[in-house]
């Protein structure tokens, strides 16, 4: 019988790079199926965590003796810089699960003081079969994000890439088996996310899903947990993220980081700084010295190291971003630099720049996931904390400033779960990235991500003619 596929394309042309296999609820019940077996009868969660540890140590070897392959496969799928993945995302994919394997064998319950002649203890046991559900703008490192603590812990996962960027997943499972983890401890199965995805969250033998994506798609994901069996759910959604930046901030430095937080990544990135809050001492200098930076912004074939930007995605998205440039225009905002496509084929936009921008603007509330900039001025410390906080998202924020007073009260007034001070996208595997609002739940990386993947049992037993308690 002749397997469904789907095709995956290249962003750069909009020409199709090959045909995937297409999983479905099938093959997801197969994925779980094998993993459950593994969990329950199979040596990966036996095994003791430094057994565990090395195999992960040897799976982080051997991307590092792929990492161009890798960087290829992302750039190719996505329309990621090639350098950037080389350097920064495969590098840090192999980062994280060194230090996921290193904390394999450091996984600890306590002694419990009990009230009562008893010798209490508690045990931190893996959940058991895990399924992830990875987006599209950073296919390496949210895979890694997931598996790695997921693997540390001794669960057993199914791994569902999302259907625009399939390619480096089946390169990373072929890389495990290579390493050494055994059958069934991963799986990866491409799809869709209303099939494959769906079969995932609802499935009756999955212990805990973990989610990135929209908020629009997490709701599903919640609910389909809740309608199943109550499985433990995490997610990681959606962002609007504001910087801040005051009056006594160095201007070029301020300026050339808002750049950096609004278009890495050609601004697909949920911590995307896009609501870019200036005071008004500085706000026409920004204005005007951002304008120019964007200008400057080569977009083109993101395999040219000389290009600062890359592609969108995929149709779907290029002209959902163009969409909201019509819309941000059409409510009043004042467009200052770029709104149009680049080139003559494939999915490129031109680093976009709005002034004049109301807080109830579609382009200051919705999350646009392209490199589109809404500048805003702002008087006082009071005013931009209520600004900052009048969003539906919680995700990331971040903050210029000299002012140690300040960068502490605003950190501690913004309702975010990464704040980053005269810095931003500072990620780092031992400090837990997650977060408030609708922007989700659950932490991935540091101690906080593994700890998601592992579940406390108590256990007590009677204590007779003991010299002690």
């Amino acid at each position: 019988m002749r397997r469904k596929t789907f095709e995956t394309r290249d962003p750069r042309t909009g020409e199709v790079i090959a045909n995937i296999a297409e999983g479905d609820k099938a093959d997801v019940d197969l994925a779980v199926k094998a993993a459950r077996e593994a969990f329950y009868n199979g040596p990966w969660p036996r095994m003791t965590g430094y057994e565990r540890g090395r195999i992960l140590h040897k799976f982080a070897d051997l991307i590092d003796q792929h990492t161009e392959e890798l960087a290829m496969l992302d750039t190719v799928d996505a329309g990621k810089l090639f350098l950037v993945g080389k350097v920064r995302d495969i590098p840090g994919a192999a980062h994280l699960l060194r230090y996921y394997a290193g904390a394999a064998d450091k996984i600890h319950g306590e002694t419990l003081k009990m009230a009562q002649r008893m010798h209490g203890y508690t045990l931190k046991e893996p959940v058991g079969v895990v399924g992830h559900i990875v987006p599209w703008n950073y296919p390496t490192t949210m895979f890694f994000f997931k598996v790695s603590p997921a693997l540390a812990a001794g669960c057993t996962v199914i791994v569902k890439p999302a259907e625009q960027t399939p390619l480096s997943a089946l390169f990373y499972a072929h890389l495990a088996r290579e390493a050494g983890v055994p059958d069934g401890a991963l799986n990866v199965v491409p799809g869709f996310g209303a099939t494959a995805g769906a079969a995932l969250a609802a499935h009756m033998d999955v212990d805990k899903l973990s989610f990135t994506g929209s908020t629009e798609v997490g709701r599903l994901v919640m609910k389909a947990a809740a309608e199943s069996n109550l499985k433990s759910v995490s997610l990681e959604l959606g962002g609007k993220s504001p910087i801040v930046v005051f009056d006594d901030a160095d201007l070029d430095m301020a300026v050339n980081l808002v750049n950096f937080a609004t278009y890495t990544n050609k601004g697909e990135i949920c911590v995307a700084g896009t609501r870019i809050y200036v005071q008004e001492g500085i706000y026409d200098a920004f204005v005007k010295k951002a304008a120019e930076l964007a200008k400057k912004s080569v977009v083109g074939d993101p395999f040219n190291p000389r290009v600062n930007q890359g592609p969108q995605v995929d149709k779907d998205q290029y002209e959902k971003v163009l969409k909201y440039i019509d819309i941000g225009k059409r409510e009043g905002a004042t467009l200052v630099t770029g709104g149009k496509p680049c080139g003559d084929k494939g999915y490129y936009i031109e680093p976009t720049i709005f002034t004049d921008v109301k807080d109830d603007m579609s382009i200051a509330q919705d999350e646009i996931f392209g490199p589109v900039m809404a500048l805003m001025k702002f008087k006082t410390v009071e005013e931009v904390i209520q600004k900052a906080n009048n969003t539906r998202y919680g995700l990331a924020a971040g903050i210029v400033t000299k002012n140690i007073d300040i960068a502490n009260t605003v950190s501690r007034s913004i309702r975010a779960g990464a704040i980053w001070i005269n810095c931003y996208l500072a990620f780092d595997p031992d400090a837990p990235f997650g977060g408030y609002k609708m922007s989700g739940f659950g932490k991935d990386m540091g101690m906080d991500g593994l700890e998601k993947y592992l579940q406390t049992k108590t256990v007590v037993t009677p204590l007779y003619n003991t010299p002690w308690l």
